[in-house]
């Protein structure tokens, strides 16, 4: 028996990042980017690293290379910690599971830390195999929070349900992450749309360019916590925008997501210090036109375009700092 599961890359459109404050969000999977996990049985457990994951270096400097793209850890740390929080739920449902081994590997072409959900690709890919693996259903609400779990209660990464919700349904999502809904059920409000409804939308990235969003998203909540008015009020900001793109794409008003998307990012830039490289593809994407907001953490920009003639001085304008910019298969 050969698994095999993929999970993709993902963009905010509107609402981020107040998944993690009982926000509301709108975000969208595209299939250009993946994770891909294949999953296989054995006589004994193993987790085979991917080129993130290796120890051998040339010399100091590749070294120093590959902790800059990667980080510290690789993807196997989420492959065992998503076994473990996997076993941890089948033991407290009283799932039996057959007593078979697995050899694992897995492969992502999500480009690293950008703020396109790399790291939670891997482990939703990695939970969906072992659910086929073991025969083990899930309720599609439970899931996103068994996957966020893995990060934050296992690797104790500040994130938030968007990306493993998104994940989980896939396409065109709408969020809704109410305090008394999420207490009340143990998840929240998942909504899928009609992607058609979407005007024609293009995302934009440079490799290595945002920070790791961990960091990012435990700066933030360490000030909500402490109750900053400022993020406080922000949160509540973001939860109307993703309501409001709701709402204008319902009503077939798509072109009213061009500014719901640049009032996202420009509310988030008043909470949170952006850097030059990333202030710069937003204000390059908007010099011709086009809307722009964060994806995710930062390193790969959303947004409307008009037309082609428009999508093509995008390229043109963003080429010049070195941003690749594409059409998502959504």
């Amino acid at each position: 028996m050969i698994v095999r599961t993929k999970a993709y890359s993902r963009a905010g459109l509107a609402g981020n990042p107040s998944d993690g404050y009982f926000g509301k969000t709108v975000s969208v999977t595209f299939k250009n980017f993946f994770a891909e996990v294949t999953m296989y049985e054995t006589p004994d457990l193993e987790i085979l690293p991917n080129d993130r994951d290796h120890s051998y270096f040339t010399n100091l400097a590749n070294l120093v290379k590959d902790v800059n793209r990667h980080g510290y850890y690789g993807g196997i740390r989420l492959i065992k910690s998503a076994a473990k929080k996997f076993y941890d739920y089948c033991a407290e449902k009283g799932i039996v599971l057959a007593d078979r081994n697995f050899t694992v590997r897995y492969n992502s072409t999500i480009p690293v830390q950008v703020g396109l959900a790399g790291s939670s690709a891997i482990v939703t890919a990695t939970i969906r195999a072992l659910m086929t693996f073991y025969g083990v259903e899930i309720p599609k609400p439970q899931v996103p929070n068994l996957i966020l779990s893995v990060e934050t209660d296992e690797l104790r990464i500040s994130a938030g349900l968007q990306d493993r919700v998104v994940q989980t349904y896939e396409g065109l999502v709408y969020m809704d992450f109410d305090k008394k809904l999420m207490e009340e059920q143990g998840y929240g409000s998942y909504e899928s749309l009609d992607s058609n409804l979407l005007p024609p939308i293009y995302i934009a990235y440079i490799s290595d360019l945002s920070e790791i969003s961990g960091i990012a998203h435990g700066k933030l909540r360490g000030r909500f916590e402490a109750g900053d008015q400022a993020v406080i009020d922000a949160m509540k900001y973001f939860a109307e925008r993703a309501e409001l793109a709701k709402e204008c794409l319902l009503a077939h008003q798509p072109e009213k997501l061009h500014q719901i998307m640049n009032d996202n990012f420009d509310k988030r830039r008043e909470i949170f210090p952006i850097s030059r490289m990333n202030l710069e593809m937003v204000n390059l994407a908007r010099s011709v036109g086009a809307s722009a907001k964060f994806s995710g953490s930062g390193g790969a920009i959303v947004g409307t375009y008009e037309d082609e003639n428009m999508y093509e001085k995008l390229k043109a304008k963003l080429a010049e700092i070195g941003a690749v910019v594409i059409k998502p298969q959504i």
